[in-house]
């Protein structure tokens, strides 16, 4: 249990994440979860609302499966599979976080002041999930996928709207991190 406890190196996820794209590629499906989305909205009768919907959500069922499959992981990983919870980071990254008002800096993965239940059903917590929402919704849908669809599958098979896409998205983050977090915090 050890090994699956410690970080992967990069020669053995790199790798999985090669095979792993390779099946994808012959089996003819794309890599990203976006698309689930809309193909959620339509099994839950969007496309009696809006024409954008109907689709045909039993060909997506292959991505539906992977979609499932990240949930369930995300679960068995947050739950067993995380023996420490405090992350070693840069002593001024600490010293940041703690001046924007971050208790518990590195003792934990998913910080309370974002994460606890009293945040999300706090008024802020629900404005911040909302809006949220909003934007990464429309920026998927206009960017023509999301961060793992576009920086592996799109990069890997060479397009140009991909790699703009990744340079956005490192952009957006950038700013989200030194200046939005900063002014919600």
């Amino acid at each position: 249990m050890d090994f699956i406890f410690q970080p992967w190196p990069w020669f053995i996820g790199g790798p999985l994440i090669a095979i792993s794209l390779l099946l994808y590629f012959y089996f003819g499906q794309n890599f990203g979860t976006s698309t689930n989305f809309e193909t959620i909205c339509t099994i839950f009768g969007a496309d009696k609302v809006s024409d954008y919907f109907k689709k045909d959500w039993k060909k997506q069922k292959f991505a539906l499966m992977f979609v499932a499959g990240l949930i369930i992981g995300g679960f068995i990983a947050s739950n067993f599979l995380i023996p420490n919870q405090t992350v070693d980071l840069n002593p001024k990254t600490v010293q940041e976080l703690t001046d924007i008002g971050f208790v518990n800096v590195g003792n934990q993965y998913f910080p309370d002041e974002i994460f606890s239940v009293d945040t999300v059903f706090s008024i802020k917590g629900f404005l911040i999930l909302l809006v949220s929402g909003l934007f990464i919704g429309f920026g998927t849908r206009y960017a023509g996928g999301c961060t793992s669809g576009h920086a592996i599958t799109g990069l890997s098979s060479l397009q140009l709207p991909s790699l703009l896409a990744v340079i956005g998205f490192f952009i957006g983050g950038i700013i989200a991190t030194w200046f939005v977090i900063p002014l919600l915090f």
